[in-house]
């Protein structure tokens, strides 16, 4: 073996030992002396290249082990990578400083977009309908434009991106919804679904019909969540520092609180998770998929043990409409769940207990799903269509084709009948029934049933 083609075959293992998040940048410059220094050492012994190069990547060992145990070794690199500037990409680079300055301006923009109303009259105390049907489209609009900048996409995406952001300001305000009206509060729960999923065409840089973009998004949206709620603790407490600090000196700090930190606050908080999600990913992958396998067989023990109680008691299940987006909340957590763990469930691992959690977890969800609708049915024959009643009806047959498919799929992965794969293919897949689903409820609800 020539030094060139030597050189070729340690380039191809330091690329795939530098795809583990544990290991990048000087660290894969370490593990490559570390690997040619072995490589010298058995060649010396009278190895030709190649036998010395099969012996020294046996010795290091496998990429899982080798990542854990250069973790073990070097945790003090894990924690820097929550510090916002680090080796691989220092503070001067050009393009951390771009996607920085992108951040901060998208972030300003959805903050001043939420105060833009109460420049024409319209404020929280009085005009709290308004805003809540328009919340998410004053943090999406510029979230979708932080992704449309960032991925470059082209004059068809923005324009498509342009389009599906007007109909759903359109949704929001075109309509004469009445405050307490049931099409208007069904507006407030499904334009943020329609409107992430927009946001997801942006992430996607317009390939919506890529799986792997979709299950990128997925993967995400679970991402983004875990930084948004830690950025709303910290906030919570800013909120009570600055309250309790402003008080001591006999200066009330609420209406500020109330009318601009906190809306302009979660607004901007929105695109700061979201960079937060770009720039340090390898943190939160090693944290989402840790609370997914914490909270999957907790939450399957407390459906399990609904349904036993159901059984023992024989109580029916409650559809007034807080008892029905309580469980449809549930359905739509477990959903979350599912999805999460698919997205970093490597392909290729055999199946193993927790898949068999997962089961127990979809079946209960499937199960609890299917109890909701035959009393949605029920209630729809007794007393007649309502826009609750269709949209909980519409809802829950949207979960239980997505539920009874994922159980029948996890089954035939169990039984080592098909793989993994599939159940992955058909979650991305099923983003696009969501999608039209939430759109359907936004436009056609309302003069569906007359604006009630």
């Amino acid at each position: 073996m020539s030094e060139a083609t030597l050189d070729g075959q340690i380039a191809q293992w330091r690329s795939y030992v530098s795809a583990r998040p544990e290991i990048a940048g000087p660290a894969a410059d370490e593990l490559e002396d570390h690997l040619r220094n072995h490589v010298t050492d058995l060649t010396s012994l009278g190895l030709s290249q190649h036998e010395a190069f099969l012996i020294a990547v046996n010795r290091m060992g496998s990429v899982d082990s080798l990542s854990r145990e250069f973790a073990r070794e070097h945790s003090e690199r894990l924690w820097k990578q929550l510090v916002l500037t680090d080796e691989t990409h220092p503070a001067g680079d050009p393009k951390s400083r771009r996607d920085l300055w992108a951040m901060i301006l998208c972030a300003a923009a959805a903050a001043i977009a939420v105060k833009i109303p109460a420049m024409f009259g319209l404020n929280f105390d009085d005009d709290d309908a308004f805003y809540a049907r328009n919340l998410s489209l004053f943090a999406m609009v510029p979230l979708a434009g932080y992704f449309a900048w960032h991925r470059r996409v082209g004059p068809a995406v923005l324009g498509a991106l342009a389009v599906l952001f007007g109909l759903g300001v359109a949704a929001a305000n075109a309509y004469p919804l009445a405050a307490d009206a049931d099409t208007s509060v069904l507006t407030v729960l499904h334009l943020p679904i329609a409107m992430w999923l927009v946001v997801g065409v942006a992430y996607a840089g317009g390939d919506w019909r890529s799986e792997r973009k979709r299950m990128d998004f997925i993967r995400f949206t679970g991402e983004w969540f875990v930084y948004y709620v830690l950025i709303a603790l910290g906030g919570g407490v800013l909120t009570a520092i600055t309250i309790g600090t402003f008080d001591a000196i006999g200066l009330d700090a609420e209406n500020f609180v109330n009318d601009w930190l906190l809306p302009c606050g979660a607004a901007g908080a929105v695109i700061v998770a979201a960079w937060l999600v770009e720039a340090k990913k390898s943190v939160i992958e090693n944290i989402a998929p840790v609370l997914t396998r914490v909270f999957t067989p907790l939450f399957a023990a407390v459906l399990v043990a609904f349904l036993a109680a159901v059984i023992w008691t024989t109580t029916g299940i409650g559809v007034d409409r807080d008892v029905l987006l309580f469980f449809n909340a549930v359905l739509i957590i477990v959903l979350g769940l599912l999805l999460y763990t698919i997205s970093a469930r490597p392909r290729s691992q055999p199946p193993g207990m927790f898949d068999w959690q997962q089961l127990v977890l979809v079946a209960a969800a499937l199960i609890i799903d299917a109890l909701v609708l035959i009393e949605v049915v029920n209630r729809i024959s007794e007393w007649g269509a309502s826009p609750n009643r269709v949209a909980a009806l519409g809802e829950n047959i949207v979960l239980l084709a997505n539920l009874a498919w994922s159980a029948w799929l996890f089954v035939t992965f169990l039984r080592r009948r098909g793989p993994f794969s599939l159940l992955e293919r058909w979650q991305t897949n099923y983003l696009v029934v969501f999608a039209v689903w939430a759109w359907v409820v936004v436009l056609a609800f309302p003069p569906l049933f007359d604006f009630a």
